[in-house]
Order: structure tokens, then sequence, then C-alpha cells
């Protein structure tokens, strides 16, 4: 199963398209300006031929600075400027972040390229038992934005009506903008289109291109948080409280 999602930069073709490239543990991403060297092709005159390589590492992912000048910088988006810095050279760079933007200088502008690590791995059962670890159905940390954003879409349903209408995105910005005052239809909407890839209610990309495009994303998120209660009833504590990050 694939541990990591890299979304490409909207300079190209693919990010066009909506492609996601998928890793799997152990496998790479080379990614610059050559077509020839590279599957993630960045066609802009400021990035290098070959500029890097993402390696899969099952829970987290290790960075390759292939460049010759430039520093490459990885953002922490759901940290208050959590960065690390990759440079020029550097091979095999962890990465720790569960959301992560490289940023490449490139002749005055800075690409972002996505790196998305759903995957969790835990310990299941007592240290010492015999035979393969249990893996977990879903991966959730109660912590980050992505699980407030589904717990305001579940706390009509959750708060004694089991038909209530779902909030629409507007109603969930004002309903989380308490506790995250930065939030924006773009950042929620970002959140839904990630739990629907985490929670694998998001087919394939190449299963998308043959088939009908996902329809009731919130439906289909709310009612399966419900259904195996992801989001219980406690939980909708967390509307009022800020998360510390």
């Amino acid at each position: 199963m694939y541990s990591i999602i890299v979304v490409p930069p909207p300079t190209t073709q693919d990010e066009r398209q909506g492609t996601r490239f998928r890793l799997a543990p152990g496998e790479r991403l080379a990614f610059g300006r050559s077509a020839a060297d590279n599957e993630l092709v960045i066609g802009h005159d400021g990035v290098s031929r070959r500029a890097g390589e993402i390696t899969a590492h099952g829970a987290f992912w290790i960075l390759s600075n292939l460049s010759a000048r430039q520093t490459y910088v990885v953002d922490n988006p759901e940290g208050a400027g959590e960065h690390i810095k990759v440079g020029p050279g550097r091979l095999d760079a962890p990465v720790p972040f569960e959301f992560s933007r490289i940023v490449l200088p490139a002749a005055g502008d800075l690409l972002p390229i996505e790196v998305w690590a759903p995957r969790h791995d835990y310990l299941c059962g007592p240290h010492g038992a015999d035979g393969d670890p249990t893996a977990p159905a879903f991966c959730l940390d109660r912590s980050k934005r992505y699980y407030a954003v589904l717990t305001a879409l579940c706390e009509p349903r959750l708060r004694g009506d089991p038909h209530a209408p779902l909030p629409t995105v507007d109603q969930v910005v004002e309903r989380l903008r308490p506790t995250w005052p930065a939030a924006s239809r773009a950042s929620v909407q970002w959140n839904i289109d990630y739990l629907a890839v985490k929670l694998r209610l998001k087919p394939a990309p190449e299963a998308a291109e043959a088939g009908p495009r996902l329809n009731g994303k919130k439906e289909a998120l709310v009612s399966l948080a419900l259904r195996f209660d992801l989001v219980r009833e406690d939980d909708l504590a967390l509307l009022a409280a800020r998360v510390v990050r």
C-alpha cells in the first residue's frame, strides 16, 4: 500500500490534470526540469535538470537535494513556521511532518511541491507477540486541523438529529474560526479533500480517470466517521478548545 502522496506544483501539466504521485515504502520519485531524467517534470527554467528525489519510508519520507546551488525549504503548513532546510547536495534528509511543502526557489519564483504522509504506524499488542501486527483501519490524529474539520461536519448529527443536513463549507469556516482564526473556504476544502484521500474514499488517479468523480464527499466522510466511531460526541469539546501545535 502507498504511504506517501506527492502533489505537483501548479506550473506543471500534471497538476492541471489533477495527477498525484503515490509512493509505496521504498519507492522513489525524481523531480526536475528534464523529462528524460524525472518522473515529475517541472517545466521551469529556474529548476535544475535533476533537482531532487523523494523516497517513501513507511510513515515518513526523505528528500535528496540534487541541485548544485539551491537550498530547499520544507515547511509544515500545520505548524507555526516550523520548517527544515535541505542544502545543495544533501542526500536522504528525513522529513517528519505529516503535511509538507517543499519550496523550490526558481528564478524569482517559489514553486511548492506538497507531500502528504497520511500513514500512521502503531504498536499493536504486547512486545514480543508472535505473528504480524494488525494494521490500524483508520489513522486519525485528533490534534490536527483535518480532525477539527471532520468533527464540525459531524456535529449536527452528533447533537441528536441523525438526518440533520450537513454544514456548508462556509458554516464550517465560521464554526472553526474561534479556535482557528485563519480558517478559510480554501483551507477547509483542502482538509476535506485530504480526509477523502486519507480515509480512502477517493479513488486512485487511474481509477478516477476511468470512472465518475466522487460526489457527496462530505456525506461519505460523515457517514464513515459516525459508522466507525471515528468522531464521538465527546470529541465535540475539541471545537471549543484551541489545539496547541
